[in-house]
């Protein structure tokens, strides 16, 4: 899989950043983590990976956890484009990678979107089997809900509030969440454990 994704992606190396092996193996590497037992193309939309020596900064309009809404230049760690393209930072996929147990990888997160976007928009709903679209969309609102109120009312949480924002980003939380801390997103959310084991078709907690 990974020569696969190799081969049918090209990649950039950005702001000074000379593309070798290392960048292309280690990240083509951990976006086939979200493929390994499922039955699917290898990211068949995207065509371009551009990655940058750090975060990058871009302009964009954010929404916060919160309901508000910021215009401006702001850092950013990856993007994911629904037309085929995915910006990373270096340093931050190779932080990810040193820590695979703090619930923050850049690759997972922004691949997920690529995973996300393949129903034809990024909402938080992946191509499912037909029969598991009513479970998936029961269990992620109510935990989407969830973490919401743990915003609001500054309750820790295992997953990062920034998965408050919008669905799209929850479901990138919550891969993150998954891959990265599984023993504690199943005893914490153990419905939402369970919707994205099936999803992945693995069991991460088991690698631990």
């Amino acid at each position: 899989m990974v020569k696969l994704f190799i081969a049918g992606k090209t990649f950039y190396g950005c702001d000074g950043l000379e593309m070798n092996d290392e960048i292309r193996v280690t990240i083509a590497a951990e976006a086939c983590l979200l493929l390994l037992n499922r039955k699917t193309g290898i990211y068949s939309r995207l065509k371009h990976i551009l990655v940058y020596p750090y975060a990058f900064r871009a302009n964009h309009d954010q929404h916060g956890p919160d309901g508000t809404m910021a215009s401006g230049e702001r850092g950013l760690l990856g993007e994911s484009w629904h037309y085929g393209k995915i910006i990373l930072s270096w340093d931050d996929v190779e932080k990810g990678i040193r820590n695979f147990q703090d619930g923050q990888n850049v690759v997972l997160h922004e691949f997920s979107h690529q995973l996300d976007s393949e129903s034809g928009s990024a909402n938080g709903a992946p191509i499912l089997h037909s029969n598991s679209y009513t479970t998936w969309a029961n269990i992620l609102s109510k935990e989407f809900e969830e973490l919401n109120k743990d915003f609001t009312h500054h309750h820790k949480s295992v997953m990062d509030y920034y998965g408050a924002t919008n669905p799209a980003e929850f479901f990138a939380v919550a891969t993150e969440t998954f891959f990265e801390k599984p023993a504690k997103l199943r005893e914490k959310h153990p419905e939402l454990f369970e919707v994205l084991r099936k999803y992945y078709a693995l069991n991460p907690a088991d690698w631990q």
